[in-house]
């Protein structure tokens, strides 16, 4: 839909255009794919790794892998203007179709596959890149699955890991320990424009 109620009824964030949830096809697909893990709405944090690699760009045909994924914006953002591979994990099969509406308005090309984070092998990362996420460390028991991802993704000789977060305590738990372990840095970051704000942190597997 192109009229002007429905213009009214998205934003776009480094390009990328974003559908709000009164949109009528995002209240239609609410209906048909009721998602069940906070994959609801499109989580800020995902702007901050869309600013941070607007600043830090990778190279054509990096092979990306977006885990907790939603709806996917940070994803789409990398393969429509980064020319980047990406694949995008969620536990929920439910947040697929809003992810698949937004690659499609955006002429992206998105690969998507259900999958918890402990599920995820150093087999499945092997010939990822980078390994980005938004917003996944909202629970306490969260920390220590994604500390034992993190090294297998280390382990599996993917390159960069980047999570933003809006400082939740696992998060910043994680992050403490990344950066014993892994030499990872943190850094706080806020995007007024947006009314973003949190920390990335990025780890270098040179």
């Amino acid at each position: 839909m192109t009229d002007k109620k429905n213009i009214a009824l998205s934003e776009t964030r480094f390009g990328v255009k974003i559908l709000s949830s009164r949109h009528p096809d995002i209240r239609k697909l609410k209906k048909q794919h009721p998602t069940s893990i906070h994959g609801n709405k499109p989580w800020k944090s995902s702007f901050l790794l869309m600013d941070y690699f607007r600043r830090n760009p990778l190279p054509a045909g990096s092979r990306v892998m977006e885990i907790g994924c939603g709806w996917g914006p940070a994803g789409i953002y990398l393969n429509r203007y980064h020319d980047c591979q990406v694949t995008a994990i969620d536990a929920d099969p439910d947040v697929f179709p809003f992810l698949q509406l937004h690659a499609d308005i955006n002429k992206a090309s998105i690969t998507s596959c259900t999958r918890r984070f402990e599920d995820i092998r150093k087999r499945d990362l092997a010939d990822i890149d980078v390994l980005i996420a938004a917003d996944v460390c909202f629970w306490d028991e969260l920390t220590d699955t994604h500390r034992k991802l993190i090294k297998r993704a280390i382990n599996a000789g993917v390159s960069k890991i980047v999570y933003a977060d809006p400082m939740r305590s696992p998060f910043l738990s994680l992050a403490d320990i990344c950066a014993e372990t892994y030499h990872a840095e943190c850094t706080e970051l806020e995007l007024k424009r947006f009314k973003a704000r949190g920390a990335l942190m990025v780890i270098e597997n040179a």
